[in-house]
């Protein structure tokens, strides 16, 4: 557990934009709307350079704006790009929970309509965001036969442990989940900066139990999955999930590493401003970085 003191000392720093911490690197790349960059140099990158660098690699994590259609589309080209370089992809998702993984099968085998899929998988309970933004992500799979996994869990769960810790779960969440690891300082300072420099008061410490419960979580529903299913030489796991879950390879990425050895490529959608049509970030928020417009831009 992190000491109380250092979450003070947190607190009462200013409020830091979040794509511009000096996680894993000080260097700083400038990104412009409907391109692709390699972190390490700030140098364009094509769908199949993004493609081939995933080879060898059992996870790619790429991260989101839930409600900007330009995420949602880069997610689905890269979908792409990997099953055209020849790799058997595997979808996890951040928006549905565990307990629809059965209509989500049916779904990928084409059993639903998408309006008989979206009522039975209860999506605007389950997600809320406008289906629409996702649609495409969905049609891929289903038009490949590309596998979907629910790596969510019950809400309830997440508030319990925010409110009142792990111990006041039931025993029958515990038996599923991972008790949270909570010592790390970095990912941290990336919670509180997506948390907009909180004010410094208690309820900070809570949230962020609830958020590392949700990465854990969803990090295991991954690994059961990738344990337990037939795999071959070619899967490869793409985990979508927001932005916050895999920024500087602190969520949900750290803990499938940090449970598994295993390492993963890491990319983010970061809204450009329309004003100037670009925006610094951090070379060390992932490998890869693609600049997407902001929501308003998009018609």
């Amino acid at each position: 557990m992190i000491p109380l003191l250092f979450f003070q000392a947190m607190m009462q720093q200013p409020e830091t934009d979040p794509w511009l911490l000096s996680i894993g690197s000080s260097e700083r790349i400038v990104v412009r709307a409907n391109n692709a960059y390699r972190t390490p140099d700030g140098k364009r990158a094509t769908l199949q350079e993004i493609a081939a660098a995933v080879d060898g690699k059992s996870f790619v994590y790429i991260g989101e704006e839930h409600d900007n259609a330009d995420s949602h589309r880069w997610q689905t080209l890269i979908i792409g790009a990997l099953v055209e370089h020849g790799r058997e992809v595997v979808i996890g998702l951040e928006m549905l929970q565990r307990e629809k993984q059965p209509i989500l099968d049916l779904w990928t085998l084409g059993k639903f309509s998408e309006e008989e899929f979206l009522e039975k998988v209860d999506w605007k309970r389950q997600w809320g965001m406008d289906y629409a933004l996702y649609r495409p992500i969905f049609e891929i799979a289903r038009k490949e036969k590309l596998r979907m996994i629910a790596l969510n869990i019950p809400r309830d769960w997440v508030r319990t442990v925010s409110r009142s810790g792990w111990e006041a779960l039931s025993p029958e969440a515990k038996s599923q989940l991972p008790e949270p690891y909570m010592s790390d300082a970095e990912h941290f300072e990336v919670f509180r900066a997506l948390m907009g420099g909180h004010p410094g008061d208690a309820s900070l410490e809570n949230v962020y139990r609830g958020q590392v419960l949700w990465d854990e979580a969803m990090a295991d529903s991954a690994i059961r999955y990738y344990n337990e299913r037939y795999r071959s030489g070619k899967t490869v796991f793409v985990i979508l999930a927001g932005n916050g879950h895999v920024m500087y390879r602190k969520g949900i990425n750290f803990r499938i590493k940090r449970r598994t050895g295993m390492d993963g490529i890491t990319l983010v959608t970061v809204p450009v401003p329309s004003e100037t049509n670009e925006r610094r970030v951090s070379a060390g928020v992932a490998d890869f970085v693609v600049g997407i417009r902001e929501k308003k831009q998009i018609q």
